[in-house]
């Protein structure tokens, strides 16, 4: 913890190599709740008897993605939002193509596992390395992404059965993607004293932990962690 606090002391959060970094991370962050309002909205739409409490859900990534502006307004910087729905792309098509086809158990293991995984995860590693402003606002909205989180979890635990080939087959081909997008934003992350081993960790821990309470055993675990691993 020292070592971080000493990074942080030395840290110029208004140099122009740090908010050309920050342009893009902020980006994704705000993109990335975006992203789960929608998807949050859709699948209150497939899960017409849990509806109220998914439009509760995405009304609070709302109120994060307009915490995340303010963080970049903090700093003024402008963030590349085209860079974020690029860098996100692969999820939302995927999201999209399961929604259509009605494939519930694939859309939640999406957004309510990876991206909530994904995002806990960086919101975790980013807090100590914060702007106060940052930090302030983060701390609130990764409170509020383990409930997130927890809806999923809860969800695919009830209907564990009947979703587990669904699910091994979703992780098959989701998870990698994860791996993809880790090793694009490393350098920006390095930048703002990120470190993508912490990050890759942090994630693993948060989505290994989702995947034991939903039902699968450690041994299943390890295989549907493996999937696309060695790009990370």
């Amino acid at each position: 913890m020292q070592q971080i606090a000493d990074q942080v002391e030395k840290m110029d959060f208004q140099s122009e190599t740090y908010k050309d970094a920050y342009s893009r991370i902020n980006a994704i962050v705000i993109e990335g709740e975006q992203e789960a309002h929608d998807n949050y909205i859709k699948l209150a739409e497939l899960l017409p008897t849990k509806q109220d409490e998914l439009i509760r859900l995405s009304k609070m990534e709302s109120r994060h993605k307009k915490g995340f502006e303010a963080c970049g307004r903090n700093l003024k910087v402008t963030p590349d939002m085209e860079f974020a729905q690029n860098f996100f792309l692969g999820l939302h098509q995927n999201f999209q193509t399961a929604a259509a086809a009605g494939k519930v158990v694939t859309c939640l293991l999406i957004q309510s596992l990876i991206i909530e995984c994904f995002a806990i995860a960086a919101y975790n590693i980013y807090i100590p390395v914060a702007d106060e402003f940052a930090r302030k606002i983060t701390e609130g909205v990764v409170k509020e992404e383990y409930s997130h989180l927890n809806f999923g979890e809860v969800w695919l635990q009830e209907n564990f059965a009947e979703s587990k080939a669904e699910l091994e087959e979703a992780n098959r081909h989701n998870l990698p993607i994860v791996w993809k997008m880790l090793n694009q934003v490393a350098d920006d992350a390095q930048v703002l004293a990120m470190e993508k081993e912490a990050l890759v960790e942090d994630f693993m821990i948060q989505y290994g932990e989702a995947l034991s309470n939903i039902g699968f055993t450690t041994r299943d675990i390890m295989r549907l962690s493996a999937y696309g691993l060695t790009a990370a």
